[in-house]
């Protein structure tokens, strides 16, 4: 479900995840609401992914209404990261 390159945005509650999605999908962004890779763990198992070529536009939309601090997550090699 997640790709090499991609990135998965977690919040920490389901209203935090689906206003995101309503905020980026609004802004015209190629985002998908995908639950929680495995790999990865969250109380309200649900994850917004994306590209990582948008993660700098997608902080700032979030940023702008008041749902920053997002953990983002980068797959890579089957492998993921957290990016700062």
């Amino acid at each position: 479900m997640v790709d090499d390159g991609d990135c998965v945005a977690i919040f920490h509650s389901i209203h935090r995840v689906m206003k995101a999605e309503k905020v980026l999908k609004a802004e015209k962004l190629a985002v998908l609401l995908i639950p929680v890779p495995r790999q990865l763990s969250s109380d309200c198992g649900l994850a917004i992914r994306f590209p990582l070529s948008l993660r700098n536009k997608i902080v700032e939309v979030l940023t702008d209404v008041g749902l920053e601090g997002a953990e983002i997550w980068h797959k890579q090699d089957g492998t993921y990261s957290l990016i700062p």
